[in-house]
């Protein structure tokens, strides 16, 4: 078990919490397009979303960094064979991986839809440059991706605050109003059922989250800071996303049908914090984007050796072709979606592993008495 300082920098704390949000926040949330699914389409029910949401982000994130910095896992992949044995953790690892890759493929999707969008440009544009910077970043490596995250962020989720604050603002009327409007929207949804469209999101989060979370837990000195870090995270981006979400609700007959909604709020305020607003989802795409193609390419290779740097030019490539022969919205559908139930399967893996833990624990207390 790894040893861990008593001293706590807070500073250290808010990197871990931003590092946390900006890995959530990528093309899918910063467009607006994964909480017009997830949530908005279920009116209020989608807000009680958002608190099961609040309440099992808290856990998972916890748990994953503890376990990391328990176990001191040398790649992202053996949190699943530890968590549900060999043949199933195997299971886990590769699906996981390749969900990772099509998340990433996501990512260089919604720049597509962004650039097209607001500045009117070929989709491809967007997409080639974003491939190219998350590829510099990812060649990098790890902690220069965790600095960079843990700073870009917060900033992100101030300024979604923002949007979807001056949003309800301009139309309160649009919030009472929510529920005889969105049947003759038609609005694409994540699931029949809000319950199931939260835990389905949680879902294919913990996909992503599991390696990246354990290999942070791992290279930690501090768990107390970590665990912190992880819990504040967890809530700074359920505020966020309850709060666009409310604003993409109070304002659903704008919205309904774009490709990028939270751009289409932007301009409803003003032109100009369209054009600021659009940097801003862009660099949400990029801080979800980097530890992603990080986490596929470091899986099958050294992440200093020269394999894995031309592996991470290889799959960026790829990733930009097939982003842009498939739209958008139906990306975030069949990506999320899907992988969402395979989550859930891994998060009962975790709750089992959790009553063993402190039943563990309590032994040991008692024994010690």
């Amino acid at each position: 078990m790894a040893q861990t300082q008593t001293h706590i920098s807070w500073g250290r704390v808010l990197t871990y919490a931003g590092a946390f949000i900006a890995f959530l926040i990528g093309s899918g949330f910063a467009t607006g397009q994964e909480v017009m699914q997830y949530f908005t389409a279920y009116g209020y029910s989608g807000i009680l979303g958002i608190l099961v949401v609040l309440v099992l982000f808290c856990y998972v994130g916890r748990e994953f960094v503890i376990i990391g910095n328990h176990q001191r896992f040398e790649n992202g992949g053996q949190i699943y064979e530890y968590l549900c044995g060999r043949w199933v953790g195997r299971f886990f690892d590769y699906f996981s991986i390749l969900f990772i890759y099509m998340s990433f493929i996501v990512m260089i999707g919604g720049t597509g839809a962004t650039v097209s969008q607001q500045y009117d440009l070929n989709p491809w544009i967007g997409a080639l440059g974003m491939g190219f910077v998350v590829a510099l970043t990812v060649i990098c490596g790890l902690d220069k991706i965790v600095d960079v995250l843990g700073k870009v962020g917060p900033a992100i989720v101030v300024l979604t605050i923002i949007l979807g604050g001056i949003a309800m603002a301009k139309n309160p009327d649009g919030l009472v109003s929510v529920n005889e409007i969105l049947p003759s929207l038609n609005l694409m949804t994540a699931s029949g059922h809000w319950f199931f469209a939260a835990t389905s999101y949680v879902g294919f989060c913990m996909l992503w989250l599991a390696g990246f979370m354990s290999l942070m837990g791992s290279s930690a000195k501090n768990l107390k800071e970590i665990t912190r870090g992880a819990v504040l995270g967890a809530c700074g981006f359920s505020l966020a996303l309850a709060i666009i979400a409310l604003g993409l609700m109070a304002n659903l007959e704008l919205v309904a049908g774009s490709m990028v909604p939270t751009l289409k709020l932007a301009g409803y305020i003003h032109p100009m914090f369209a054009t600021v607003f659009s940097v801003i989802v862009l660099a949400g795409i990029y801080t979800t984007a980097v530890p992603l193609l990080w986490q596929a390419s470091a899986r099958f290779t050294n992440g200093k050796s020269a394999g894995f740097k031309i592996l991470t030019v290889v799959l960026t490539a790829i990733g930009v072709f097939v982003g842009m022969k498939i739209p958008f919205d139906s990306l975030v559908n069949a990506i999320y979606v899907i992988n969402g139930y395979v989550g859930i399967v891994l998060l009962a893996f975790l709750f089992i592993h959790t009553i063993q833990r402190l039943r563990h624990a309590k032994v040991l207390t008692l024994k010690s008495q």
